[in-house]
């Protein structure tokens, strides 16, 4: 072999080698940083998720987020958990109700009922009568008269607040009532969110 040939040779080799150098050096550049960006994805998953438990911790999923104060820790029954639309048109008749049909339901352990309620119309003013009749027919009503309009007002109204009812294990119904008596405007709408009772 020529000294030419020799020097070309182990050039050959030497470049051949620290191009398999190279080559295993990038490959795990590339294996640390896709194990960095994988580390720092997760901790950012995990933190959101945090953040946001921490957020709603008190929220759903026995008050609405579009309104009412959270309940917290009290456990409900929740009858209805969409919103209920009372429209009300007094032309001919004089009240519009939305009932529910509570079968008897025993309700000795609970201690209040919940809801959260809105007007659509701003410059009426909405009187709405909450009403609970028991398995002897018995109806035991209160109004609640200061209705906002566009923004959800949360209620909870203890069982005692309805006098003529004393024995709470057999309840047939509850309704809430607009009546035309009660009212400015002969037509509008009347919104009723997460309806429930609370222990």
């Amino acid at each position: 072999m020529v000294k030419k040939d020799i020097y070309e040779h182990l050039a050959d080799i030497y470049l051949d080698a620290s191009s398999k150098k190279k080559k295993t050096k990038n490959a795990k550049l590339h294996l640390k940083t896709f194990k960095n960006l994988f580390f720092i994805s997760i901790t950012i998953i995990f933190f959101l998720t945090t953040l946001l438990m921490l957020m709603f911790k008190d929220k759903y999923v026995f008050t609405s987020l579009r309104g009412g104060k959270p309940i917290g820790s009290e456990l409900a029954l929740v009858l209805e958990p969409d919103i209920v639309r009372i429209n009300f048109n007094f032309d001919p008749v004089k009240e519009e109700i939305y009932s529910v049909n509570l079968n008897g339901l025993d309700l000795v352990k609970f201690k209040a009922l919940g809801f959260s309620v809105r007007k659509a119309n701003y410059n009426d003013n909405v009187i709405l009568k909450v009403e609970f009749t028991d398995n002897l027919k018995r109806k035991s009503e209160i109004y609640l008269n200061d209705i906002p309009a566009f923004k959800w007002r949360g209620y909870k109204i203890g069982f005692g607040e309805f006098k003529d009812i004393n024995d709470w294990s057999g309840i047939l119904s509850l309704a809430f009532i607009v009546e035309e008596r009660n009212i400015k405007q002969k037509r509008g709408v009347v919104y009723l969110d997460n309806i429930r009772f609370l222990r």
